[in-house]
Order: C-alpha cells, then structure tokens, then sequence
C-alpha cells in the first residue's frame, strides 16, 4: 500500500458509478461539481463513513455494544485511510446550556483563568476581599447579642460525589457527635442517606454554645479546630430568640473587613453555569427565565379590566370566567380605581396590585340575584395565581393552554449573565475601564466579540501583577490563539455568551473548523462541506489560510465547495458530474489546477471564462413595502 495517497476502489455509495481513484495524502482536496453529482456520496458517504467503521471495529466488543453496528459503505475498499473527522453544517449543539465559549473550549480556560489570577470584590463596594485571621472570626462570633444559640461546623467536604462512610466513622473516632449533612442536622452514629453518585456537603458541629461574658478562649479554640478541619472554612450558624436560623461561612483567605461578606477561595467550578457552585440560583444558569408576560395575558389594553381584558381569564365562548370579575372589582375598590375602565386608563399603581397582588385583605361582593354576600380574603395577583395553576395542574391541555401566556426573559437575578453574585465578583484588570473601574468579570468577557475579546487579552498582561502573570501567562496564550483561530475563520464579530443554538449552519461548522486547529492533531482525514457558506467574501482568503493552516501540520483536508477561490487554492481538484443525480457519479475531470482548466468539464469552462452567470441589465422593482413589526436584535 503506498502510504502517500488514499486509493478508492470501487465506489458505488448512492449515485456513484463503480468510482475508483486514488486522492493524494497531506494536501488541500477539493470535490466540487453540480448539485447533486456525487460530492458528499463520495466525500462523507464513502471515505468518512468507512473511516469511522474502520474506528470503531477498533474497539472492544464491550465498546461497540454501545456504539451500534456501522454498515459497510457500498465500496470494493479503500487502503491509505487516516482517522476522519467530519466538520459538516449540522447545528453545534441543541443544549440550551452551550455558547461559542463552552463549544470551543475558551470558556473553560477562562474559568481556569479567573479562579487562579483574579481578584475578589465585595459586592457592597468594599473594594477587594481580604483574607480573614481566625481572630476577626472569633470577633464576629462574640458581636452576636448575648443569650444567642451558637454553633460552629468545620466543613470536610463540599460538593463531592461519594458515600463518605469511613468519613463518618472518622469523625466518630475524634469525639466528634454531630454532622450537618447536605443542610440536615444528623448524629454521626446514624445511618446517614447519601447518594454515592450524588454530591454531598458534610460539615462537622464541633461546639454548640450560648453567647456570654468568658467566652472568648471556647470560641477560639473551637473555630481553631473548624478552620483546621475546614482547611481553613468555618460556618457560625446562630438562631437569636426565637427568630430563624442564620448561618455565615468564613475563610481565612477571602472575607471583606467592611461588612463581613466571604466567599470560599475561588476554583473553576465556582466560574461553571453548569455547577451549582456557580450557576445562579434563580435561573440555575440558563440566563433566561420562563415566566408568565403580562404583555401576552392582557395583549388589548383598550378593554374594561373586569369584562374580558385578562385572556386566561376568558372562556372561548369570549365570557368571562366565574368570580373573577367580582374578584378585580374588588381589587380596584382596595387601591382606588374602578375596574371597569380599560387597563390604559388604570393607575401604574393599581395595575401592579393586579398583576402583583396586595398584602392585606380584600372585600369581594357576590351578587345572586337580589341576594348579596361579602366575604374577606387575599389577593396574590394575576401572575402569582396563573404560575400556581401552571406548577399544579396535572392536565397536559391546561399546561398548553397557560403557556401560550408565558415569555422567555433574561434572568433577574444575574441579569442573564448565568452566574452568582460571588462568582461576577472575581475581577481581572480592565485596560479600557469601561466596564468597572475596578475590573472586569467573566461575564463581562463573554459579552464582548471575539474581536474584542482578542484585543483586550492582546492588553491584559500589561496591567497584571507579576504573580498574577507568572500563573496566567499560558492561559492566556491558549485563550488568545484561540480566540485568533475564530477570527481567521471569519467569526469575530460573534460573541462569547452566543447560545450555541441560534448559530447558522455554516457558522457552527467553521467554530468546529477553529477547534480542530486548536486541538493541534496530526495524520487525521478531515472532511469538510462548502465552509464558505454564509461568509463575506473578504473573509474568504482566511479561511483558505485556516484550511492551508490545517494541511501544513500533517493532515488531509478534503472539502466538498464550489467557491472559486477555495478551488483555485487547492492542491488537487476532483470534478464530478456530467449531470446531477442518475446522471452523475463520475469523474469528470481530476487532478492539479492546471490540468482540471485543460479538460472540457463544466466547471473547468467557468474557471476558465467560457462560461458565467450574466448579471441582469435590469432589476426587478419593488411594488410595494415590506413592513417589519416587533423586531428584536439577537
């Protein structure tokens, strides 16, 4: 077998005629021809589908199991084949958790670089947070007021998978006699339910106290013991009288000495949408909300409030359902407007109690004929009551029927930025300082295009310290080669927090093409369908350098296009037609440039000029407009 060329013999995938050549290794390989001529039969139905059968029956008969049975491509064989990587236009991702920065690994180097080099800020403007001695936590512990109920825990375990049974049985061993597990209160000795594959947060109660004068040495000692076990964490958990329960975890490394807000030592995870030790615990890190829109339950405010201008109000039949009405009437009576005028005419005030409710009672009025009867009782509001219906009901059709008055915003908690307020508080050098004067956030970088992005990571090592530059220097290399591989591509006008799923085919397909660059492998097949699509053609020659980039390390790149810059750059060129499907699926022409403009194939009289595409002398003219309503940028 001649190791410089993939031979094909044989080939009859779908349209192909019993095809049989032999395609040069290590070079940039266009196929291109009519729709419809054969190009992906040969291209992905035939050399990536046996690359990939050839993988897997590579692996173990305990692998395949989960892999499925790959049917052999209709080909006599193919010998020189290299392990194939498909980078075709599909959607990159379906998961409404993926962005470009997750799908191309940029994120997780971000996240590495935030919990390594950035700085912690108080979120009440205390500046940056200082790590806390043992003594300023034994100071907050005695500033509770006297009679308080105190304890103190040693967190062992935060967020882990795992039983933890010999743990436990630690604990027992050092006198240990209470365990907070996951937020229960347990003895160590019980038999405590945990998960293995479930992750678990164990805190050991090493003293239980009531707050007096002489307490100073107890409390020292037992905090001394907690941050020992904490590695340097404690919990005070308090109950004053017989109010609820408050609890605070310290650090001795991050803590504001303003107003006693800590946070734990920051790790990658803490920086993870996708973890709950980072994901913002209202939208638990989708950055967007479902919620009921007042907009799309009262769409007509030019009608009376209690006659029909809440939908979900509203049989079909277009009348209004029992006792609501009574029940607005009443609403507009306690806030001082009458709810029979239309909902433009009400007050902004008396429509948040409508749509918000009240905090007291309300008189309702049910008339029965000549017969009357009042009654008192609360009013929760419009959304409060339509999103208990919603989470209540069991109906499938009433969930349809509710959700049609339901919009997705951003979060209002994390203002669609994913995180928690701790992590948004990590803060990196902010060269522009048009964001925060102090610095600024992952969030803050993920929001910027990738252009932006490359640009300011060009300028962040200047305003870093040295130690913070010893530890992120080749972070911030990989981050800014990769981020230089999606501008090469054509992409920077993207931004990082991009929803993977809102990307056109051929942008996912050239974020895949820049990740593959980055992943540096060598010897593979890679395989590409018209990359071009969707780009502006002065990013054209990028991404040919991109594709070149790809060949020069090693690689085969075979790409189904009909570009004609992409051809004219490529090493070797095979022209399948004459006609589309039942009369295609041979090779028309194949070879160098060169000797591809010497034949007589369709393509090779477009190259050449015989052939073109006539512009219209006249273009049609528009009859009349074409109005665009409620348009919104992504």
């Amino acid at each position: 077998m001649s190791q410089d060329k993939i031979v094909i013999v044989g080939a009859r995938e779908n349209n192909l005629k019993n095809l049989s050549l032999e395609i040069p290794r290590d070079r940039l390989v266009v196929i291109t021809g009519l729709s419809g001529s054969g190009k992906s039969s040969l291209a992905f139905d035939t050399l990536y589908a046996e690359g990939q059968r050839r993988y897997v029956e590579s692996l173990s008969a305990y692998a395949r199991q989960f892999l499925g049975q790959m049917d052999k491509p209709d080909v006599d064989h193919i010998d020189g084949l290299s392990p194939a990587i498909s980078i075709d236009q599909k959607s990159a991702s379906r998961n409404p958790r993926s962005t470009v920065g997750t799908v191309t690994e940029i994120y997780d180097y971000l996240r590495i670089l935030f919990a390594r080099a950035g700085t912690p800020y108080c979120p009440n403007g205390h500046g940056p947070i200082e790590r806390q001695t043992s003594d300023q936590i034994v100071d907050t512990a005695l500033s509770l007021p006297q009679g308080a109920m105190l304890q103190i825990l040693g967190p062992i375990v935060r967020g882990r998978k795992g039983e933890y049974k010999s743990v436990l049985e630690d604990i027992n061993r050092q006198g240990f006699v209470r365990a907070r597990v996951d937020g229960e209160m347990y003895e160590v000795t019980d038999d405590i339910p945990m998960d293995r594959y479930k992750q678990h947060t164990i805190e050991v109660v090493v003293d239980r106290l009531i707050v007096g004068d002489d307490m100073r040495q107890r409390v020292a000692d037992s905090i001394e013991i907690a941050m020992k076990l904490g590695k340097g964490l404690t919990t005070l958990l308090w109950r004053v009288g017989d109010g609820a329960e408050q609890e605070a975890t310290y650090s001795e490394h991050f803590a504001c000495p303003t107003c006693g807000f800590s946070m734990p030592e920051p790790e990658p995870r803490m920086f993870s949408f996708n973890s709950p030790y980072g994901a913002c615990p209202d939208c638990t890190g989708l950055g967007t909300k479902t919620e009921f829109d007042p907009d799309l339950i009262c769409p007509d405010p030019k009608k009376p409030l209690r006659n029909g201008a809440i939908l979900p109000f509203v049989y079909k039949s277009g009348e209004v359902k029992e006792w609501w009405p009574e029940m607005l009437d009443a609403v507009g009576r306690a806030c001082g407007f009458d709810a029979s005028l239309p909902v433009n005419q009400i007050p902004e005030a008396g429509m948040k109690a409508v749509w918000e409710g009240l905090e007291e009672q309300v008189e309702v009025v049910m008339r029965y004929g000549s017969r009357e009867r009042k009654f008192m009782t609360g009013w929760e509001g419009v959304l409060a009551a339509l999103r208990k219906r919603f989470e209540s009901t069991e109906s499938e059709w009433v969930r349809n029927d509710l959700a049609q008055y339901q919009s997705t915003r951003p979060c209002p908690a994390c203002a669609g930025r994913r995180l928690k307020s701790e992590s948004l508080h990590v803060l990196l050098p902010s060269p522009a300082k048009k964001v925060d004067p102090s610095g600024v956030s992952i969030a803050d970088i993920t929001g910027l295009t990738i252009e932006a992005a490359g640009a300011y990571f060009d300028r962040l090592p200047k305003f870093l310290s040295a130690r913070q530059l010893t530890i992120a220097e080749r972070v911030i290399r990989e981050i800014s080669e990769r981020l230089r591989f999606l501008l090469d591509v054509g992409l920077g006008y993207l931004t990082l927090d991009r929803n993977a799923r809102t990307l056109a085919g051929g942008e996912a397909q050239r974020i895949r093409l820049a990740t593959q660059i980055g992943s540096g492998l060598m010897g593979c097949l890679y395989i590409l369908d018209e990359p071009s699509i969707g780009l502006h053609q002065r990013d054209n020659h990028k991404l040919i350098e991109t594709l070149q980039r790809l060949r020069n390390v090693g690689n085969t790149v075979i790409v189904v296009e009909h570009d004609e810059e992409t051809m004219r750059a490529a090493d070797w060129l095979i022209d399948l037609g004459p006609g589309a499907g039942e009369h295609g699926g041979e090779i028309v022409a194949q070879g160098t440039l060169e000797t591809v403009l010497a034949s007589d194939s369709l393509t090779a009289q477009y190259l050449n000029g015989e052939r073109s595409i006539p512009v219209p002398q006249e273009r049609r003219k528009p009859t009349s407009p074409c109005p665009l309503k409620k348009t919104k940028l992504r």
